[in-house]
């Protein structure tokens, strides 16, 4: 029996669900090409659209693969530069788009979360964490911009500097999150968000929403910034 895909796209009505299935859906080269290959899915769709993302069972996503950065040093600052380009597409999408935190969301999972313009998660499982701090790892610029631009200054500031870890209602208090959901209602809610919002995906969603991150995409954009 084949493996399961580690992404998958399924469509409910105008909503996009983009889940992700690789366990601790870690940021592989091959992961990546998968999630690139998603996006190009909801990208060439035609007329009203938006998009949702989530994991599947404990984890939404831990973020940079570590085993495979230290087995390929030399591969550092272009798999950086992949994974800033992966945020940078999220944020200038054509469509609304929408996080739904089925569990744990670590690190470059947590900036992926960030780059949605809204964000959900489960009320009874689940932490949200930077934990760079702990693991001697420095923010990039580009990761700072997009940390600094998407959170409140205090939150930003103390889950950067202490590496603490939110729960889900933590999280809505410290506005990480919009919103909280029962395991069961967590998709459903989060498509019930992004469905009003499909009949503006287009151009001009592309344009706001490009504009509107100019400053966090350029910073993701600069080689310089592919380095940790």
């Amino acid at each position: 029996m084949a493996d399961p895909a580690p992404v998958t796209v399924d469509r409910e009505g105008d909503v996009f669900v983009l889940r992700m299935d690789a366990g601790e859906n870690r940021f592989s080269p091959s992961f990546l090409d998968a999630l690139d290959a998603a996006l190009d899915e909801v990208e060439a769709a035609e007329g009203p659209k938006a998009l949702v993302t989530t994991g599947t069972g404990k984890f939404f996503s831990n973020g940079l693969d570590l085993d495979w950065l230290g087995a390929h040093p030399e591969e550092m600052a272009r798999y950086v530069a992949r994974v800033h380009g992966l945020f940078a597409r999220v944020l200038s999408l054509p469509c609304a788009t929408v996080a739904a935190g089925n569990g744990h969301t670590f690190a470059g999972g947590a900036m992926l979360g960030l780059c949605h313009d809204l964000r959900t998660m489960r009320a009874d499982r689940g932490w949200w964490c930077l934990p760079e701090a702990e693991l001697g790892i420095p923010f990039t610029p580009g990761m700072n911009a997009l940390i600094a631009a998407r959170l409140p200054v205090t939150t930003a500031h103390e889950a950067m500097v202490t590496a603490r870890r939110y729960t889900g209602g933590e999280a809505l208090a410290a506005g990480i999150v919009s919103a909280l959901s029962d395991e069961d209602r967590l998709v459903p809610d989060a498509v019930a968000l992004a469905a009003p919002l499909a009949a503006k995906a287009g151009p001009t969603m592309a344009t706001i929403r490009t504009t509107l991150h100019a400053g966090v995409i350029a910073h993701l954009g600069d080689t310089g910034d592919a380095a940790v």
